[in-house]
């Protein structure tokens, strides 16, 4: 006489059929944004060696690249800009004629089923590399707040159907929100980066987006990695002060904040699994170490299991493709 239980775990698991049909959490190319960097020019693409796949592009190859995600069902871009000139305040993120207003344009044109984002912050373009401006050294917040609403004003009157600011500054949604509203652009939502950690995760994005601090570090802004219940605070202040999606980066080594965020608020999550991440497992792939293709699955399938609506990462195009 069998000392098992009635319920037998392995029954379902012994065909691939079965595995589907009671698979709880599934990811697909609808749960996905694809981030792009647009630089000045035409005809650039400067692969960055610490991200494979991933470019700087001019806007008409940038368009391309959209094009294809596109097609492969990905249903929108998260732009990020690398201009010509910075400086001390990061004006150029403004500029009528910026990369990142460019691509907008462009991409409303040439791709208009694309849901089109941008990045909202001054590291990009700021000669120091910091989220806002400087006084005695430190990053100012609340001189910062009119330079981040100017940049999503500008953003949004290229043609953004959503804005993201992802600096950090305290009150940076709600100058962003009236901005938007007294600009006439009620309509645009703002996805903000409400839990972002100060990480070793995102170096390789440094690189492409060419934004280093060129001294200190952003830890006097970003979230202490040991901290959750911060985390909540800065979420539930983003929430009363007008944000529509709520962003938790980086994603894989936070994976309890994503679900804390989401039982909190019951608010869209989205989670960006950075370029650490993405960089780590490729460079464990092309030592032989793990299958890339079952690594990217399980990691975005972790991540979505842990309450994300949405994921922001460089691996879109690569899955919709295995997906498809």
């Amino acid at each position: 006489m069998s000392h098992f239980p009635v319920y037998r775990a392995r029954r379902l698991r012994r065909t691939a059929t079965l595995r589907r049909l009671v698979r709880e959490t599934r990811v697909t190319p609808d749960d996905l944004i694809l981030p792009l960097f647009a630089v000045p020019g035409e005809g650039v693409r400067r692969p960055i060696a610490s991200m494979p796949g991933v470019s700087q592009t001019s806007v008409d190859e940038l368009v391309a690249d959209a094009r294809e995600a596109a097609g492969l069902g990905i249903p929108a871009v998260l732009l990020f800009g690398i201009p010509d000139h910075k400086d001390e305040t990061g004006s150029s993120g403004a500029e009528e004629h910026g990369p990142v207003q460019e691509a907008v344009r462009a991409l409303k044109l040439e791709v208009p089923e694309l849901a089109v984002m941008t990045d909202v912050c001054m590291c990009e373009y700021t000669s120091h590399g910091h989220c806002g401006v400087l006084e005695d050294g430190e990053v100012a917040n609340d001189p910062t707040l009119e330079l981040l609403a100017g940049q999503a004003v500008s953003h949004a009157r290229a043609g953004a159907d959503l804005v993201a600011p992802s600096d950090m500054m305290d009150g940076r949604v709600e100058a962003i929100r009236g901005a938007l509203d007294e600009a006439g652009f009620e309509q645009v939502p703002i996805m903000s980066y409400a839990a972002k950690y100060a990480s070793a995760f995102y170096g390789p994005f440094r690189d492409v987006a060419e934004s280093a601090p060129q001294f200190g570090d952003r830890q006097g802004y970003q979230m202490d990695p040991a901290n959750g219940d911060e985390a909540l605070r800065e979420v539930m202040l983003d929430v009363q002060e007008g944000a529509d999606i709520l962003m938790v980066k980086p994603a894989l080594a936070y994976l309890d904040i994503i679900w804390r965020v989401k039982e909190a608020t019951g608010y869209p999550v989205c989670a960006y699994h950075v370029s650490g991440e993405f960089a780590a497992l490729h460079a464990a792939a092309r030592l032989g170490w793990l299958d890339l293709d079952r690594a990217m699955t399980e990691a975005l399938t972790s991540i979505r299991r842990a309450g994300a609506d949405m994921i922001l990462t460089y691996w879109a195009r690569e899955f919709a493709r295995l997906a498809g």
